[in-house]
């Protein structure tokens, strides 16, 4: 399994599109702040087939350090949950038995 860096998709996306690296990376980056943006004002963002970006707020509560076993607070806090869309679930989430499927014209860049 490898990792995709921004500038690996910003490449990608550039060669496909035929726009200019720099470009493809300020649309790119202005995108991500979009959604950080907006997840900042509690929003919820949902791109269909995709998934959906939602806040959602832990309550208090009481842990215990492993090493110590000293009892902890734990703060309430507010995190970013992720659900999974329709077509990103069936092209990542698959057994190891169901062979994945292939990727349309567009996405082959054809």
């Amino acid at each position: 399994m490898a990792t995709i860096t921004k500038k690996e998709l910003v490449n990608g996306i550039a060669e496909k599109t035929g726009q200019t690296k720099v470009v493809t990376k300020e649309i790119i980056q202005m995108f991500l702040d979009e959604i950080i943006n907006e997840l900042g004002r509690g929003n919820r963002l949902e791109f269909r087939e995709f998934g959906v970006f939602e806040i959602k707020e832990r309550a208090a509560r009481k842990a215990q350090n492993p090493r110590t076993l000293e009892k902890v607070d734990v703060p309430a806090k507010r995190v970013v949950k992720f659900k999974v869309g329709r077509l990103m679930k069936e092209r990542v989430c698959v057994d190891d038995e169901t062979p994945m499927p292939e990727p349309s014209p567009l996405e082959r860049g054809a």
